[in-house]
Parts: C-alpha cells; structure tokens; sequence
C-alpha cells in the first residue's frame, strides 16, 4: 500500500539517478550534478539571521524550468527565498529566483518543495541554488538531505550567519534541477506535507475492483482524481493507478490506455445507477462517496469500514448502511451481496460479531459481540426489498429469510420485563451498565422490519411475534427514554446521545416529541467546528472531535421529520469536510480538518442517504407493526 512505499521507492529513485536514467551526460563518477534524491538527515537550518544553504550544480539543459528542495518547518508562516546564482556569495548573480510563502504550504510540515523558475542557462556550468528563509516566530526552518557521501558529489554549501562565512559541508543536501518523471514530487516521494494533515491515516482510495491500496496524505498533496474514477491526477501531470490484476499502483503518462479504460468502466458504472444531488459539490460528493463505497466493498460481499489496519473489517452496522445507500442509489447487486455476507456471518443464536475479518472467517479479536446488528441487518433488508427490482425479489428474500427469522427471534427474546433489550455496546464500541438508545432504537426498527417482510411472505405466525414484541419495545422506550429526551441510557446517567436519530425516519416512524429532543440534543452536542459528538457522556472520550457518522444522523433525521432546512445545514457541513481528494473523513479535529481515517465507509453511506432524503421524498422508515 502506498503508506509503506516512501522509503522503498526513494531508495528505487536514488538507484534510477545513480544510474543516469534522464539525467545529463556529465554525470561524474555515476553522481548526478543536478539532483540528490536522499533526505535521511536534517542537514542546514536557513532561517536563523544571515544564516543560509546553497547547492553547487551543472546540467545539461539549456533553460530552467523548476527546481525542488526538501524542506521541513516547525513555523506556521515565513518566507523561503530560492535562487539560482551564478556566483555563490553574490546575490547580484542570480538569474532567477521565486519566493515561497510557507503558509501557503500549508504551514509547519516536511516534503519536497517545487519551485517554478524560469531562465535561460548554460550547459554543464556551475550554478548555485541558494536558499534562505524567514520567519516571524522565529522557528527553523530546514532545508534536508544525507550524510551519506559520494565521490565526484557536487558540493554543498552553509553559510552561518552570525560569521557570514560560507563553508562547504561534506553532507549532501536534496534538491532536484528541472526535476522530471519520477523525481516529480508526489510520484515516489511526497511533496511537502502540512504536518496538521498527517492527524488523517488515509487519504483516498486506488482499486482496480479486486485489489484496494490506500492513498496516504503524502501522496494526496497536490493529487487530484480523475473524475469519475479511482485513478489519480499527480503534481507532475502525470497518472497513478492500480491496473487489473496489479496489489500495487504505478505511475503512468496521462491519459494511459488502460487507465482510461478503468475510468470508463467507473463511469459507466456510475451511470448506471440513481446518483443523488444537485450538480456541483453534491453530485460530485455523491460520485466519490459510491466510488468509495465500491472499493471497499469485497467480492464476497464484506465491506471493509476503512482501509488502514483496524478499519479493514467488516461491521454488521457499517455494511448494513451501506447495503441500503446502495439499494436507492440503484446497485442492487451490490447491496443484496452485503446482506447475504451478513446472512453467512451470523452466528448460530442470530446474534453477529461486533466484526469480522473481510474473508469471513470470524472476528479478529475478542471485541465484545454487539446487538444492534440484530436491528441494522433486518432493517437493511427491508431497506433493499423495497427498492428491489420486483422480477425475482421474493426468492431472494426467502434465501435471507432464516437470517431474518434468527435475528428477529434473538432481539424479541432479549427483551426484559420492560420490553427493553439487555445492556450492549453499540456504535460507541463501548459498554454501557443499563439499556441504550443506540440498540434499543435500531432493534426497534429491525423488528419492525423484519414483522413487515414476514408479513409480505405470508409468514403470519412470525409476522405476529414480532409486531407483538415491537410494540413492547416501543412502549418501554416510550416509558423509559422519551421522558427523559431519549438520552444515551435509560437511567439518565449519561447524558445525550446522537443515536435520537435512529428514532426517526428512515429507520422509525418518529414518535411524539421527537422533534424537541431532537433539537436538544444537536444543542447539545454541537462543538465549536460546527459538527457534532456521539454523546455528552463526560466520561467519553470525544473531546471537541466531532464525527462525521453523528452528525450526518441529524440530517437524515430532520429530512425525515420534514425539516429539511435543518438537513441541508449539516449535509452542507459535512460536505465542507471533505478533503483535498472530496473523501468524507471518520472524524474532524477541533480546527475543521479531517482526521483519523478518509474515506470512511459509514459516513459516505449516510451522506449518500442523506442527499437522496432532501431531494424530495423522505426515505421511507419501516411501519409500527401491528399483531
């Protein structure tokens, strides 16, 4: 995956300069006059007073058109002056020079650093590539490169500022002359990366429909995708991809044979679905989120959270959304795969794993199992039937029947006296000492669900038994969290909680006095970046991150209550997180920037069901059963 590829493919680059590839043809004793790819130490500081670094180098060209340095900053802001002298001490001898704005790199961060210039030179003559910096906070600013010596190098220059003397060090520091190809930054080594965007895992995602590999933010900088595909735009112009029957991408000209054939077959796949939103960033979130959706989504019919170690697995909630997202978007196949890995992951009481491994072959640990599958996984199902193509969809749904049956007999025989189900974590991955909101609205839903699919079967006896153990659900929820705004738990003790969504459409018919603790609790739970946290419990550990997933819930939520203001506010927040790629984020720092993993699973389902509920007509919600 690209998050283990910088120190192989930096190491591939040294060799490809080492050997001459590209390079000009007075390379002395095989060392490159114009470029050093190694940057294992951090070698000059240039932005002390009077300090600064200069690089000796020839080339062949006959005129400049960039140069590139590797450079790190600590400061927030500044300024990095580049020149190309023709004398080393004389600022009077630069032919060309540009000033780079530090913030406008995005701030304190590390990478390569490409500067446009432009000037006409001679070959195989001796220039200097100078370089000096300021900063106001007076924090350093690096330029870096290796300790590593060569013979015939060219050399290396510091001039200490207090002395103004310059001095030639025996390191080597890493700059490129008119760098091209592969010594393009973002292709085998990362441009300058903000060092607040590496709070993110991931970035984006390459598949080529069987393999996946994560986009790291080093690799997203500058990265673009192509649109309507996984393939990306690099800095250089150039293409990175993962071609049919590759586990690893490579880099390739524009507009690549086979590359553009992978775009078409994305296109064509999009197209021939119902992708919701309005043109512009709605549509095109709506296109990257299926995207997305689709290359986590596995053959078997498991669908990864994420993809970056911890994510990739398989949740029954996670999968659960998505199946439904792509039931109304028009991906039937796709969705009724999910639900039959569901259906082959279900363990033998009707209960399911918190998650499993993307093979199916059971958990990856020992997480506590988590009962609101029992809801998500028959609410998913009745979700994709209603949007099934009639022809044939009663015999699919009879081969997910026994699923169904199991996990609707396991939540209504979980219920207490009270009607309420037992203490379970739920979508927190957390425990709770008393019932939930999180599992005991997302059973209510399923059982719902799962009484009106039997019904539609002919199945009464079942359909019965499970509207009869909906309806004491729903009056001990009624009874025991209603009072109270429908707080995390039944007890009160801990606070609110963003699953009051799950309460209304699409997932319930939204009970009296709803709307209130709706609005509540986004009260609540809404932090100074304009998202939300699951819950206000104060021994949770949200902090100001918010969750991408909790708030979307408002939106679906308020579109199904018919406040569909209030539901373009927060789909329009959530879209404004996306990041450079337009991925979704799992979770977003207290300064608005997209953390932990990106793309999340959930979130682009969500998102996508939210933009399909404001088009018009609410998502439906499955009906109160009745015996």
């Amino acid at each position: 995956m690209v998050r283990t590829r910088s120190a192989t493919l930096a190491t591939a680059l040294l060799s490809t300069l080492l050997c001459g590839a590209g390079g000009p043809a007075s390379a002395r004793d095989g060392v490159p006059p114009d470029g050093q790819a190694l940057h294992d130490a951090a070698l000059i500081g240039i932005a002390a007073a009077g300090s600064a670094a200069a690089q000796e180098f020839r080339t062949a060209d006959a005129r400049l058109s960039r140069v590139s340095l590797y450079l790190s900053s600590t400061a927030a802001g500044g300024r990095v002056r580049v020149e190309v002298r023709g004398t080393r001490e004389d600022s009077g001898s630069a032919i060309a020079s540009r000033t780079v704005d530090v913030a406008a790199l995005g701030g304190a961060g590390a990478g390569w650093v490409e500067v446009p210039l432009d000037a006409a030179v001679t070959p195989d003559t001796p220039y200097y590539l100078f370089a000096q910096a300021t900063t106001p906070d007076g924090k350093p600013v690096v330029w870096h490169g290796t300790r590593q010596t060569a013979a015939g190098a060219p050399v290396s220059w510091h001039r200490d500022g207090p002395a103004g003397r310059w001095e030639a060090v025996a390191s080597r520091l890493a700059f490129h002359v008119n760098p091209a190809g592969a010594e393009r930054c973002g292709e085998t080594d990362p441009c300058y990366v903000p060092a607040a965007d590496r709070i993110a895992r991931t970035s984006g995602l390459l598949s080529n429909g069987t393999d996946v590999e994560a986009v790291t933010p080093e690799f997203a900088v500058g990265a673009r995708y192509v649109t309507g595909g996984n393939v990306l735009r690099l800095p250089s112009g150039r293409w990175r991809y993962l071609p049919a029957g590759r586990a690893a991408s490579v880099v390739v000209e524009a507009d690549d044979a086979l590359a553009l054939e992978q775009i078409a077959e994305s296109r064509a796949w999009l197209a021939a679905g119902r992708i919701p939103g309005a043109a512009g960033a709605r549509r095109e979130s709506a296109e990257r989120a299926l995207l997305s959706m689709r290359a986590l989504l596995r053959s078997n019919g498991s669908f990864a959270a994420a993809w970056s170690p911890f994510w990739d697995f398989s949740w029954p909630r996670d999968s659960s959304f998505a199946a439904v997202a792509f039931a109304h978007c028009g991906y039937d196949e796709e969705a009724y795969r999910i639900l039959r890995y569901n259906a082959g992951t279900q363990r033998a009481d009707g209960t399911w794993e918190a998650r499993t491994r993307l093979d199916g072959s059971g958990p990856p640990d020992d997480r506590p199992w988590q009962l609101d599958g029992n809801g998500w996984v028959p609410w998913a199902t009745w979700q994709w039937y209603r949007t099934a193509p009639e022809a044939g969809r009663a015999a699919r749904l009879e081969a997910l029947y026994p699923m169904l049956r199991k996990a609707a007999d396991h939540a209504a025989g979980s219920l207490d006296a009270d009607g309420l189900p037992p203490a379970s974590p739920d979508y927190w991955e957390l425990s709770t000492d008393t019932v939930n909101i999180g599992t005991a609205a997302p059973l209510l839903a399923g059982l719902n669900a799962a009484a009106d699919l039997a019904r539609g079967l002919g199945r009464t006896q079942d359909a019965t038994r499970w509207a009869v153990a909906a309806q004491r659900l729903s009056a001990g929820i009624e009874r025991r969290f209603a009072p109270l705004g429908y707080p995390r738990t039944a007890d009160g003790l801990h606070g609110r909680d963003s699953a009051v969504a799950f309460m209304a459409p699409p997932f319930n018919q939204a009970p009296a006095g709803l709307p209130r603790a709706l609005d509540d609790t986004y009260a609540a739970l809404l932090r100074p970046n304009g998202g939300v946290i699951p819950g206000d419990d104060p021994d949770a550990p949200w902090g100001d991150i918010t969750w991408t997933p909790s708030t979307s819930f408002f939106a679906l939520a308020w579109a199904g209550t018919g406040e569909r203001e209030k539901a373009d506010a927060v789909v329009d927040w959530v879209l404004s997180k996306r990041n450079a790629l337009g991925e979704l984020p799992e979770t977003v720092s207290p300064d608005g920037r997209p953390k932990a993993v990106v793309p999340l699973g959930w979130t682009d389902a969500i998102v996508l069901l939210a933009l399909r509920a404001t088009e018009g007509t609410p998502l439906p919600a499955p009906p109160m059963a009745r015996p």
